[in-house]
């Protein structure tokens, strides 16, 4: 199972930890500066992010002019919610988007308010103002699990896929569910 609560191709877990063992060696700690050098890490942090984004509602905003939008008006003064949840799984925007491909992230794509397809923390004025260390913490702590827990299956065992169920609220949660059927 991945960090996103999806099952994770396990190409996608050798690519990572192939990254971090070509990078530490035989050190076992990775440090914030090692971060930059591993790209597919950063891929995978993306990834997760864009698939369960910590808060599934952006900030409030209000329109400061009347404007159209896909032939909608939208009054001067009107409250808006930025629905990034529903935006991160648009298959007009990704190619199969409930799928954990990190891959899709090994270009320039950015989550830190500037390129308007990712954006977890929010963007402009009402950026996350923790955003900062969260940058360093994601990627330091996913570097440590993946590079010093053995995320295999027990001998005998066999792959089952675990189906995930999402809470909505303040922030974006997970529960184990049953699979809906189609």
């Amino acid at each position: 199972m991945g960090f996103d609560g999806i099952n994770t191709p396990p190409e996608v877990m050798s690519k990572a930890k192939h990254e971090l063992k070509t990078l530490l060696g035989e050190k076992k700690l990775v440090q914030e500066s090692d971060i930059a050098k591993l790209p597919y890490l950063q891929a995978m942090t993306k990834e997760s992010l864009r698939i369960h984004p910590p808060g599934p509602l952006l900030v409030p905003h209000k329109s400061e002019a009347e404007v159209e939008i896909s032939g909608n008006t939208i009054p001067k003064g009107t409250q808006i919610f930025i629905n990034m949840w529903a935006n991160e799984r648009d298959s007009t925007l990704w190619s199969n988007p409930d799928a954990f491909q990190p891959k899709r992230f090994l270009d320039t794509i950015e989550y830190k308010g500037q390129d308007y397809l990712l954006v977890p923390f929010g963007s402009g004025r009402r950026i996350c103002p923790g955003m900062p260390l969260a940058n360093r913490m994601l990627h330091v702590t996913m570097a440590t699990l993946i590079d010093n827990f053995a995320w295999e299956l027990e001998p005998g065992k066999k792959l089952e896929p675990l189906y995930c169920a999402e809470l909505l609220g303040m922030a974006l949660s997970v529960k184990e569910a049953k699979r809906q059927p189609l």
